[in-house]
């Protein structure tokens, strides 16, 4: 990232449960157009919401296949198990599309979740203790290798010998983001991350965690302003309050009852009242607002929300 970075950036986080590429490119190029400043995959492979069949494209080449599609957009793989890759793989993959994208790659990582492929593929799902130090020391081996200078690590997890990383990223402090709310996460937030990406919370929550995260960072040496804070919601817009009955049963025959991704949505309503739930949150130091996108791509979001909530909240620093 670099100076000129607004100080708010809009994203949109497409997945890739797509049953073609042409999809997601479309989004994507649209977003783009649009002047959307961010666009993000993730990085399962047999996601829970798509089903035990669902489609989902790979996220790393289709990541780099997207960037290519793309000029201006911030580029994003959001996040990035640490148990399914050795970290030195992570980073060659993140310095190679940070060169195929001409310096607009973010890369994310957390502790992962839940993933199908576990069973079906056989990946192994290391205790969550474990992966918690394999977050922390994945951190450790991004940074020395981006670094360009060669790199001996010895941890619990992971060892690399005299390593070497050449070309490295084009840009000089390739984004690190980091996902997650526990202590231990929000350590390795403090100590190597340039982005803190989370989930919806309600203001009084987000307010509790970001503080953390900012007494983690003074611990650590740095300033907290330093660190990006990303939230990631998604929001069902019309312009007539009108339609909004229609539009919510559209979306009750798509999810059951007890789908989760009832709880990732902050409005059902007009532009209007998306920006304002979305104000406290500036108040409270969130910088990235990043809108989770679905097949099939609800267009008419995605617009009215770059075209009116976007200038709203920018309005309004």
């Amino acid at each position: 990232m670099t100076a000129s970075e607004p100080r708010l950036r809009f994203g949109v986080h497409s997945g890739q449960q797509y049953e073609s590429f042409g999809e997601i490119r479309e989004l994507w190029q649209r977003a783009e157009e649009l002047g959307y400043d961010w666009c993000s995959v993730f990085d399962h492979l047999r996601p829970p919401m798509g089903g035990p069949a669902g489609p989902c494209f790979e996220g790393t080449t289709l990541l780099s296949a997207l960037a290519a599609s793309t000029s201006r957009v911030r580029c994003a793989l959001m996040v990035a198990p640490v148990a399914w890759r050795h970290p030195a793989v992570l980073a060659a993959l993140a310095a190679t599309i940070d060169h195929v994208s001409d310096g607009r790659v973010e890369l994310g990582i957390g502790v992962g979740g839940a993933d199908l492929a576990h069973g079906q593929y056989g990946l192994p799902q290391p205790p969550r203790a474990d992966r918690l130090g394999m977050l922390e020391e994945t951190a450790e081996v991004l940074r020395g290798l981006w670094s360009g200078e060669p790199v001996t690590f010895v941890g619990k997890h992971f060892r690399l010998t005299e390593a070497h990383l050449r070309p490295v990223p084009v840009q000089p402090r390739l984004p690190l983001v980091v996902g997650g709310v526990s202590e231990p996460v929000l350590r390795t937030v403090a100590r190597h991350g340039d982005v803190w990406n989370s989930l919806l919370a309600d203001p009084a929550e987000y307010r509790e965690r970001s503080a953390r995260l900012d007494r983690l960072c003074e611990e650590a040496g740095r300033d907290p302003a330093s660190v990006r804070r990303s939230m990631t919601f998604r929001a069902l817009l019309v312009e007539d309050p009108a339609e909004l009955p229609g539009e919510l049963e559209r979306l009750r025959r798509r999810y059951p009852p007890d789908s989760p991704v009832w709880p990732e949505y902050l409005v059902f309503g007009t532009p209007e009242q998306c920006a304002e739930a979305l104000r406290p949150y500036v108040g409270l130091g969130v910088t990235d607002f990043v809108l989770g996108v679905r097949p099939p791509v609800d267009w008419r979001c995605v617009t009215l929300f770059s075209d009116q909530v976007v200038p709203q909240l920018r309005a309004s620093r």
